[in-house]
């Protein structure tokens, strides 16, 4: 028993270290993980705010702030596990598959290297926050701090899934801008959605990545007077929701996507 916990922890770090070290190897990727992110929080967020900020009772380039965080630790890590598509067209997929370890193993793998990755990506986001004023501080900090790595699981379970019914890197490519971008929006990254019509309350729910931006929201507002304006859920709904969401995205993409390597 010890041996075989010692044996899937192993492919667990193995396969995280290697996706971790194709990133520091891959400039182009690094240098646009940073500035897309900027940029958002930067240009839109600071256009927004000078234009609409001082109607909201609220810092509008603040709450941009906490949704980019979110977003980026989403999408960042579900984009990541578009490299089993990839690794399935060189056949690594099927080397990995071979390997005396877990399904579950090899996808935890994946999910814990693109988490890094995505880790990575925050630091910079934070240092911009403190350079624009965002009211940050350790403790703050040290209180998202897993509220990120489960964002980001829930975000590297959503890749999985979704991947798992792809079968190229061209189709990922195209499909998976189409799945996450409408979330943008949805999920209240740039915009307040506490209050919206019932044609749009209704895909907002169904969205994952609102529950993401949410429970980060609602640990950085904490106790803030703008509180009620800003999180749609409780802090407990949010977690509840994101734990079933993990679980359910984990289990069903892990089966179709073995399933899909064993009908190969």
């Amino acid at each position: 028993m010890k041996n075989s916990f010692i044996r899937e922890l192993n492919g667990v770090v193995t396969i995280a270290l290697r996706d971790f070290t194709k990133l520091v190897r891959d400039y182009p990727r690094l240098v646009a993980s940073l500035i897309f992110p900027i940029i958002f929080i930067g240009v839109l967020g600071g256009g927004l705010s000078a234009s609409f900020g001082a109607n909201l009772g609220f810092d509008l380039l603040t709450f941009i702030f906490t949704g980019i965080l979110a977003q980026t630790m989403f999408t960042s890590t579900a984009q990541g596990v578009i490299s089993l598509v990839q690794d399935r067209e060189n056949d690594f997929s099927r080397e990995l598959f071979v390997a005396p370890v877990s399904r579950y193993t090899i996808v935890l793998g994946k999910i814990v290297g693109e988490s890094l990755v995505s880790l990575s990506q925050v630091v910079g986001i934070v240092i911009f926050g403190f350079i624009i004023g965002v009211p940050l501080s350790l403790v703050v900090l040290l209180k998202l701090l897993p509220i990120l790595l489960m964002i980001s699981f829930l975000g590297g379970t959503f890749g999985i899934l979704v991947l798992s019914n792809l079968g190229s890197q061209r189709t990922a490519n195209q499909i998976f801008p189409f799945l996450i971008f409408p979330q943008f929006f949805l999920a209240g990254v740039f915009n307040p959605i506490t209050s919206l019509p019932v044609y749009l309350s209704i895909p907002t729910r169904l969205a994952p990545l609102t529950y993401a931006v949410d429970f980060l929201r609602s640990v950085f507002y904490q106790g803030a007077p703008a509180y009620s304006k800003i999180v749609l859920f409780s802090f407990f709904t949010d977690l509840i929701i994101v734990i079933l969401l993990s679980l359910v995205f984990l289990v069903l993409g892990t089966y179709l996507f073995a399933r899909a390597e064993r009908n190969r």
